[in-house]
């Protein structure tokens, strides 16, 4: 959808990049339009954007005009924006409704977490790479229901690379979406917090897998697996986690998949205290830096289902660079060499350690 620049309002999500004189973009393709991006495109004197229709919030995006460039008519809105984007961001809205309901202690609905739940992952069995596109999305106001819907598509995908039934998946994916629901029982005052946590409120969000083990302890149509998954997502397999600092053969494996998923999609979100990672970046984190952690063969699913490049595959680096994959080493599979659109030259990411893959186009 073709708008205006000041027909712009922050919750637009950009559907392509805004360039000025350069190759690099002012604005890259994806933000969610906040204060200072309007600020930034007014500067530039940028005419008009292109947007996807639907807001950060779920809702559509509803201008007062669409304008047609001379190639092409306006289209709809359900003509241009993705199925899982459109998933996501409904599940979102909804999923922060039914926390706020915890939050007043209204009982779990199975049913309806289900209904929210259920068709985000099974769009992400369908087509996994999409999952890597929204953590642009997450918001740091709205980071805990993000948080979960990613949690439930992300940990069923791994699950279906580590060749769980599709049954086991959905379990999965309902356990990542319900392993925070606890933090509706921490003081809002600590969940709102835009400096970090003293060792006492951090201590406090500790408690959230108890509290969310308790509060799914009612919900007599959930099974055993998704309990226990909650209570131990936490957990590390060298005994560093919590709530009980379980080794790795008393931990479930479901909720072996979710560690890995909550410190992914963690990292890569923008939160009150800090900013957010490039998903590469993180990979890489969980690959060296937390190794000894999480399961090998969890890690590993991650790894294969980021890095499932060809030659020839377009990707975005964290310097807004846009190239083209001419050779991966197996060894190191987050660091192909990558053939620059913009001069022709070719870099090693190996050599280049600055540098990181932000997405894949």
């Amino acid at each position: 959808m073709r708008i205006r620049t000041n027909q712009l309002k922050e919750g637009c999500i950009l559907a392509a990049d805004i360039k000025s004189l350069t190759n690099h973009p002012i604005v890259p393709k994806k933000t969610v339009i906040s204060h200072k991006n309007l600020d930034i495109i007014k500067a530039f004197l940028v005419k008009d954007v292109q947007v996807e229709p639907i807001l950060v919030n779920g809702d559509p995006f509803k201008p007062n005009e669409i304008i047609k460039d001379d190639s092409e008519e306006a289209i709809q809105a359900d003509d241009v924006i993705k199925p899982m984007s459109s998933l996501y961001l409904k599940a979102v809205q909804d999923y922060k409704k039914l926390f706020k309901g915890w939050q007043a202690n209204v009982s779990i609905d199975m049913p309806a977490v289900r209904t929210i739940v259920v068709p985000i992952i099974e769009a992400a069995l369908e087509t996994p790479r999409d999952i890597f596109s929204l953590y642009h999305y997450s918001t740091k106001e709205d980071y805990l229901y993000h948080h979960a819907i990613t949690l439930a598509a992300l940990s069923a995908v791994l699950g279906k690379v580590l060749n769980f039934s599709k049954g086991d998946c959905i379990q999965i994916g309902i356990a990542g979406a319900m392993c925070d629901c606890g933090m509706a029982k921490i003081d809002p005052k600590i969940l709102n917090k835009k400096e970090s946590l003293s060792k006492h409120e951090f201590d406090e969000v500790k408690k959230h897998p108890i509290y969310s083990f308790t509060m799914l302890e009612q919900v007599k149509i959930l099974k055993d697996d998704v309990r226990k998954t909650v209570y131990q997502h936490h957990e590390r397999i060298d005994g560093s986690g919590y709530p009980n600092g379980l080794t790795a053969e008393y931990i479930h494996p479901f909720a072996k998949i979710i560690a890995v998923s909550d410190v992914y999609h963690a990292m890569t979100s923008e939160r009150n205290y800090r900013g957010k990672q490039s998903p590469f970046k993180v990979l890489e984190s969980i690959l060296q830096d937390q190794f000894g952690k999480f399961d090998p063969r969890v890690v590993n699913a991650l790894t294969k289902v980021m890095t499932n490049f060809s030659s020839g595959t377009r990707v975005l680096l964290s310097n807004n660079e846009v190239g083209e994959i001419v050779f991966i080493e197996q060894k190191y599979p987050t660091r192909p060499m990558i053939k620059l659109e913009s001069t022709g030259e070719i870099i090693q990411l190996i050599q280049n350690r600055q540098l990181f893959i932000e997405e894949v186009l």
